[in-house]
């Protein structure tokens, strides 16, 4: 059973199961989810619309090769804010959000305040979202790149 996936009190060996294989593969049917859980359909069924209505399951998406889309520039932006006061902060994150390339955005505690994953065609294209959208959001004090030169591993590998 994958460890990253902590006992909250709320859910059992089952339900961790069952958020484990949707984890590896999110469009297996149910009768394959059942097998490998260890359920009949039924109750693998009615667990699975439980996680999902108590917000366990988030969604479903399609994972794209950003490489044959010609989209695997990516690039890491520290993000220094001139004003940290909670008006602010959101005023940024709502900002932020509108920024299609911009794939994560996270607050860090450190000398900056934000780390952003942006990713874009090339080096060319990041230069224009940095200097159009990302360095014009709100209270942005100053900000710094690094570009990754290969991935590794992602969150979709």
């Amino acid at each position: 059973m994958n460890q990253n996936i902590r006992n909250d009190g709320r859910l059992d060996r089952y339900d961790r199961a069952i958020l484990d294989a949707l984890a590896v593969d999110g469009r297996m049917s149910v009768t394959e989810l059942a097998e490998r859980v260890g359920l009949s359909k039924t109750p693998t069924q009615v667990r699975f619309r439980r996680l999902v209505d108590e917000g366990y399951i988030r969604g479903f998406r399609a994972i794209l090769d950003t490489k044959k889309l010609g989209m695997d520039h990516v690039a890491f932006t520290e993000v220094k804010l001139s004003d940290t006061r909670e008006k602010a902060l959101n005023e940024f994150n709502a900002a932020v959000m509108r920024i299609p390339e911009i794939e994560e955005c996270h607050m860090i505690a450190s000398s900056f305040d934000y780390l952003l994953k942006v990713r874009t065609a090339d080096i060319r294209r990041y230069r224009i979202v940095l200097g159009e959208k990302i360095s014009t959001l709100p209270h942005v004090a100053n900000t710094s790149t690094f570009v990754a030169m290969e991935t590794v591993r992602e969150a979709t590998d």
